[in-house]
């Protein structure tokens, strides 16, 4: 029989320090930055943060339920729940965690309610409250706007500016649901929104009642200053990116440009209309004094 070959006494001391070193450890490969994801769109029964909810609640609007964060019972939020109290909604102190999971990223201040849906107001219903007030009426449409986020902010500056109503289309448009609630800061409470159907014929009707027609275009005949912006007014604002369709656009009285001197030649949907709201209410403060 074979027998086998003792180890030479370094190798005995070459392995022993191999059992007895440290193994180095692999060098970790450094994690990459979470990235920041996008708020996700809230259920149109759902709105979130202080100021909207509590414009709701002083609206009338119909709220089913209201959530506050435990540990949220001073300032603001005491008042917002002493209010939903006197309306007789039932409000409930819970988890932070159980809010945020709900808000989707939104800011919510400790603060959700469960709402009914905003309805639709009529645009016979709009005109006879503007007549109501002996106002001229001013409305807004606009033409296939697909960003809630705009949507709301035009109602912000629609409810600053003294306009009547806001029409949309019942196709390829954005409608009223909680993103646009938010971002409004509580404006859809009181500027009323009307879905149409035809644009172009929703035009011819309001022209057959004395309205006057301007639309927003970058190769526009005047300066929106130039124009007159008084009167029974529908202001035409297009759609992100696209504008106004062509159809529309030949629906209009008169097509106003605005002067730009920078490198981008267009400005945001909910920017451009605010300026023309703003110019409107301008001529007819003017007007009356």
């Amino acid at each position: 029989m074979e027998q086998k070959k003792k180890a030479r006494p370094q190798e005995r001391r070459s392995r022993k320090f191999e059992r007895e070193a440290p193994r180095r450890k692999r060098p970790q490969m450094e994690a990459e930055p979470k990235r920041r994801e996008e708020p996700r769109e809230l259920p149109d029964d759902v709105l979130v943060g202080r100021n909207a909810v509590t414009e709701a609640l002083k609206s009338g609007r119909g709220i089913n339920k209201l959530w506050i964060a435990s540990g949220d019972r001073e300032g603001s939020v005491a008042e917002l729940a002493a209010l939903a109290k006197e309306r007789g909604i039932v409000v409930q102190y819970v988890e932070r965690a159980k809010i945020e999971s709900l808000a989707g990223g939104h800011r919510h201040q400790g603060v959700l309610a469960y709402v009914a849906p905003v309805p639709y107001a009529e645009l016979d219903d709009i005109l006879k409250a503007a007549e109501e007030k002996g106002e001229a009426p001013f409305l807004v449409l606009l033409d296939e706007l697909e960003d809630p986020h705009n949507l709301g902010a035009l109602l912000r500056t629609a409810d600053a500016t003294g306009v009547h109503g806001i029409l949309i289309p019942k196709r390829r448009s954005v409608s009223l649901n909680a993103t646009v609630a938010k971002t409004s800061a509580g404006a859809v409470e009181y500027v009323p929104v009307a879905r149409i159907g035809n644009i172009a014929q929703t035009l011819k009707k309001l022209k057959e009642k004395g309205f006057w027609v301007a639309g927003a275009d970058m190769d526009g005949e005047k300066a929106y200053y130039e124009a007159d912006l008084t009167g029974p007014l529908v202001l035409v604002v297009g759609s992100e990116g696209r504008g106004m369709s062509r159809l529309t656009k030949e629906a209009c009285d008169f097509i106003v440009s605005m002067p730009m001197v920078g490198r981008i030649n267009s400005l945001n949907a909910s920017v451009a209309g605010s300026i023309l709201m703003y110019e409107s209410m301008r001529q007819r403060l003017q007007k009356k004094g």
